[in-house]
């Protein structure tokens, strides 16, 4: 069959190299896309979703027009259903929580506030110490002084009273049976 003079087999190949090509760049250069129109809100049309899109379809469609003998409309409704499906999976178990992890992983200094640490470098009366916090994301090292002004310990857990300029002012941690 034939589509504005081209055969759908050479019509499938040109859209699969097309949309090879752009997902390729859309990988390598996305970020700075992502920059340049950062004015623009993201809207609903994700560009990673098209690209699989019309990769998959492409390539579903050549691969049957090419190896099976089935009309071209069922080749087309047989590529549309699989691309739909493959490209709703990747949205939905993949990109989804691919951006909402991204956010979660970052914390302010507003956000270590209340938390309970471990002293891991002694804290002296007048000096630096260091206190890991442990976080859903990983361990958090920073450095530390006393709230009190007073030495605390290696290995006691603290109460992180409030942060400036990135540091930790801590104090012993009691807990209460």
């Amino acid at each position: 069959m034939e589509l504005f003079g081209y055969s759908l087999e050479t019509i499938y190949l040109f859209s699969l190299i097309l949309g090879g090509s752009l997902t390729l760049l859309y990988i390598l250069f996305g970020d700075l896309l992502e920059g340049i129109f950062e004015s623009i809100s993201e809207g609903p049309v994700n560009p990673t979703v098209v690209l699989a899109f019309i990769t998959i379809f492409s390539a579903m469609a050549y691969l049957m027009e090419k190896l099976t003998s089935v009309h071209s409309f069922i080749v087309f409704l047989a590529s549309l259903v699989t691309a739909l499906i493959l490209v709703t999976l990747l949205n939905v178990f993949i990109l989804i929580p691919l951006s909402q992890a991204e956010a979660t992983m970052a914390y302010s200094d507003e956000d270590l506030k209340g938390r309970i640490g471990k002293v891991i470098t002694s804290v002296p009366v007048d000096g630096f110490g260091e206190v890991m916090i442990q976080g859903y994301g990983g361990n958090i090292a920073k450095s530390a002084v006393s709230f009190e002004n007073e030495a605390i310990p290696y290995d006691t857990d603290v109460l992180v009273i409030e942060v400036k300029n990135g540091v930790l002012h801590v104090v012993p941690h009691e807990k209460f049976d």
